[in-house]
């Protein structure tokens, strides 16, 4: 019941439209991109899902990462204006149920983005390319593990917002992870696990084998996250 009053909750935020349309914009990207380079990406070797992926996963993931971190912000907003987390706290409601709800929320408008982005995917390997079965399965495969690699950093920016009064902190925390991204080298795996570069690897890219790593990473990252929120949740209850 809780999620469905999240639902209701976030209706007039415009957390949904706002995902939907960042969804159009990420699902545009491959689309734009073969259309204008076509000759390019058709003549490339190799698998056509990977070509396509190299070439446009990136920046479909910067996307994915910025709408996770606003709605991360916008999603307890709303409880923290006109001191409704107060008056939340001062009643028998169970504050980890809140955020698990929170996040589920937020893992649903991810997944409107993903299949729009899926769309767009799959438009361009019919148009342009002549997949065989294979294909198609990859790219379930691939678009399914992005919306699991995902999962760490919406956790994390669901915390910080539960934490920061004012959305602009939680949002200029978030933008400051995005850009360590940048710092952070790609190549080590201990460092691909840090939160906010999880979203930016496919599994086209992937050793074989890597993806069942990066799976045990994301669900140790997710206990971690989801254990430190909710002690964070019974100290704060119990000092207030």
């Amino acid at each position: 019941m809780s999620v469905f009053l999240e639902l209701k909750k976030v209706k007039r935020t415009g957390l949904f439209p706002a995902f939907a349309g960042a969804g159009l914009l990420a699902a545009a990207i491959p689309v734009g991109n073969m259309a204008f380079r076509e000759d390019v990406f058709t003549s490339m070797g190799g698998s056509s899902i990977k070509v396509l992926m190299d070439a446009n996963w990136q920046m479909v993931a910067m996307l994915n990462v910025f709408m996770i971190v606003i709605g991360g912000c916008i999603v307890y907003h709303i409880e923290f204006s006109d001191n409704g987390m107060d008056k939340m706290e001062t009643l028998p409601t169970n504050s980890w149920g809140i955020f698990f709800s929170k996040c589920m929320v937020l893992l649903s408008a991810l997944f409107l983005m993903a299949v729009l982005e899926s769309a767009a995917f799959a438009f361009c390997l019919w148009h342009w390319f002549s997949p065989s079965e294979a294909v198609w399965i990859k790219l379930l495969q691939t678009m399914g593990l992005s919306l699991v690699l995902a999962i760490p950093v919406m956790l994390l920016m669901a915390a910080v917002s539960s934490a920061c009064r004012n959305m602009w902190v939680s949002l200029g925390i978030g933008v400051i992870g995005i850009f360590i991204t940048v710092v952070i080298p790609a190549s080590g795996f201990l460092s691909s696990l840090f939160p906010f570069s999880l979203p930016f690897r496919n599994l086209c890219s992937m050793e074989d084998g890597r993806a069942v790593e990066f799976l045990w990473g994301v669900l140790a990252e997710s206990v971690v996250l989801g254990t430190a929120e909710l002690a964070y949740l019974k100290i704060r209850r119990n000092v207030r």
